[in-house]
Order: structure tokens, then C-alpha cells, then sequence
């Protein structure tokens, strides 16, 4: 195959270094596509620190983009939620592009928007292309969990803990972790999702309007890779709070003392198996003290504890989504979750040269 044609869709901090990955590993972007004024017109090699003038520049016209360019596939990198991101991976998939997201709840959104995701299936599957979600999770959530859960001869729990900064991500992932509301706001617009019961709640998901904590989808994920049938599932979201005032350069804001900094929802998940999941997911605006953890301990004969120790969250997110691309170019068509890939490859060579 020649170079993966490649458009990069969503132009924030994380972009910058998924544009540098993709042109280290011999992709061609053949476009990039964002709605901010400041950066409209700008070369993605000014954009990204490339040292070279590319002449591919980020417009806020998606569709003469997608038109224009003839992509392989798209980088979606916009929003947290599959509902945020539908019209624009509508306008991809519609036209046989494939797509690979960052979206959070992509990556195993059956569980928490199914009619969207079906959509989203169906017309992946009419026009020939595939849709996914990946990002860190993808290794260090999922795949690596269920690889060393293949050492053990018996489980009984698994717990996991990681923690991120959302000043690493963009405002759109900030607010969906309630920083900087009040404690009576974050009650309002975060917690309530907590406080319905588990026949209200699967109302909700059915009309596309939850709001999962990143470890609903993850835990569901899990389930998938290891062969497991979710029995229930609850979630509790509390509020992360610091005790002195904290400037957010992502929210262009100062979140007073005691106000939320970000939230914790720890996702727990029993099985038909009898294997029980209870995972913590800490999102905040970071202090001075904070720093990304990774930690996992699977309970049973014999007992594992896995540690990543400061992981560099958003490198590995967005080397995870450049090294999955051709696997995604790969797969059969529609919506695809990253359990049935397997494992991911370092890519030694250029991208094309793994496509099939």
C-alpha cells in the first residue's frame, strides 16, 4: 500500500503530537480540520513543531476537507462523548473514511449509548470503513490487564486505580469532570447520574443521554476481553477538591479552594463468573504534588499487582492511536472494539507497510 492518507480531525494539545507521530511514521496528512480562529490557516508543520512547512493547513470547513483529500482515515480527537462526536463521525464514515477517536466512551460505548453506536455501526458497515476508540486505555486499561490475567489460574476480584491531569486534554474533558463547579453545582450536573436506580439508569443510557465516568466503559471493555457476562454495574462519582485556590490554564479560570478541581468515579461490576471489577478513575486539575498513576491488582491464585509508575498519559494516548492504525484499516467493517484487535504492536516500520 502507498502512505496511509491520514486527516486530523480536532486540532488541540493533543493533536501536536499525534501529528508529529504520524508524520515520523511516514503517513501523509493530507488534511486537519478545527473550528478555532487562532489557528485556522495554519501549516500543521507550524502547528505541530515539525521544523518544515508542510503545506497542508487547518481549515474549519470539515467537508470540503474530507471531499477534497481522499483520506484512509480520520484522527478524531474532539470531545469525551460518543453524543459530542456523532455528526462529526457521520460526516467521516459516511463517506468511507475510517475512523480512529480518543473519545473516552468510544471505546466501548455499547453499554452506555447503543443507539448511537448501532448508527454509528451500520453505516461504518454500508460504506466499507471501520470505527474505533483507542487511546492508553486501550494497552494499559484493557489489553494489559487481560495479559496477565492469563498468568493466573483462578480470579476472584479486580481492582484498578489511575489518575490524569485535564489540563493535559482540553476543555471539553475538563468540564465533563466537573472542574471548577461549586460543590452544589457538581451535585447537580456530575453526581445525580449516581442517585437513579438501575431501571431509571438503563432508561437513560437506551435514549443517549448518559454520562458515564470513563470506567463504565472500561470495565464493560474488560469484561469483553476476558470472556466475562456483566451481572450489574454502579458507579460513584465524588468531587476532588484542593486546599488553596488553583489556576487552570484549560478552563482560563482560578478554582477557588474547596470548589472542584475534578472528580473520582470508582465503577463496580459484578459478573456472572463470580469475578467482581471495581475501578477508580481520579480526573482533576493537577497540583504541585499530583502526577499520573496507573496501578492494578488482580485478586486470586496467585495475587498480581501491576504498577505503571508516572505514565506519560497523553504521549502513550497518542502513540496508542498512530500504532493502532493499521489494524483499524485492517479490520473488517463497522464498529470494532480494540479487545478484538489483541495486542499492540511498536511499529518499526512505516504505517503502510502493515496494511494487509
Amino acid at each position: 500500500m502507498e502512505k496511509i492518507k491520514v486527516v486530523q480531525y480536532g486540532c488541540g494539545k493533543m493533536a501536536k503530537y499525534i501529528i508529529r507521530y504520524l508524520y515520523e511514521n511516514g503517513a501523509m496528512i493530507v488534511g486537519a480540520i478545527d473550528t478555532n480562529p487562532a489557528i485556522i490557516g495554519m501549516d500543521i508543520g507550524d502547528f505541530a513543531g515539525l521544523g518544515i512547512k508542510t503545506g497542508v493547513c487547518i481549515s474549519d470547513q470539515a467537508d470540503q476537507v474530507l471531499d477534497e483529500t481522499d483520506p484512509d482515515i480520520a484522527v478524531v480527537t474532539l470531545f469525551s462523548l460518543v453524543s459530542d462526536c456523532f455528526d462529526h463521525y457521520v460526516k467521516c464514515l459516511s463517506r468511507g473514511i475510517s475512523v480512529i477517536s480518543t473519545c473516552e466512551e468510544a471505546t466501548y460505548s455499547w453499554t452506555t449509548d447503543p443507539v448511537r453506536t448501532n448508527q454509528l455501526d451500520v453505516i461504518a458497515k454500508e460504506n466499507g470503513c471501520t470505527f474505533v476508540g483507542s487511546g492508553m486505555e486501550d494497552i494499559f486499561w484493557v489489553n494489559m490487564v487481560g495479559l496477565v490475567a492469563g498468568g493466573c489460574h483462578s480470579i476472584k476480584k479486580i481492582e484498578g486505580a489511575v489518575s490524569y491531569n485535564v489540563e493535559d486534554y482540553g476543555i471539553a474533558l475538563a468540564k465533563a469532570h466537573g472542574s471548577g463547579l461549586t460543590m452544589e453545582a457538581f451535585e447537580k450536573e456530575v453526581a445525580s447520574v449516581d442517585k437513579i436506580s438501575d431501571e431509571e439508569r438503563q432508561k437513560v443510557i437506551e435514549s443517549g443521554n448518559y454520562l458515564p465516568s470513563y470506567m463504565w466503559n472500561v470495565n464493560g471493555w474488560l469484561c469483553s476481553k476476558l470472556g466475562l457476562t456483566v451481572e450489574n454495574q454502579t458507579q460513584k462519582t465524588v468531587p476532588q477538591t484542593y486546599k488553596e485556590d488553583i489556576y487552570s490554564s484549560t478552563l482560563g479560570m482560578t478554582v477557588k479552594a474547596g470548589d472542584a478541581t475534578g472528580m473520582s468515579a470508582v465503577v463496580t461490576t459484578t459478573t456472572k463468573e463470580g469475578i467482581t471489577l471495581e475501578t477508580e478513575c481520579i480526573g482533576k486539575v493537577y497540583s504541585k504534588e499530583d502526577y499520573d498513576k496507573n496501578e492494578w491488582t488482580i485478586y486470586g491464585e496467585p495475587d498480581t499487582t501491576i504498577v505503571v509508575a508516572r505514565p506519560a498519559t497523553v504521549e502513550l494516548t497518542c502513540a496508542s492511536i498512530v500504532n493502532r492504525i493499521p489494524d483499524v484499516i485492517n479490520s473488517v467493517p463497522g464498529y470494532v472494539t480494540t479487545d478484538k484487535f489483541g495486542e499492540l504492536n511498536y511499529r518499526v516500520k512505516p504505517l503502510n507497510e502493515y496494511v494487509k
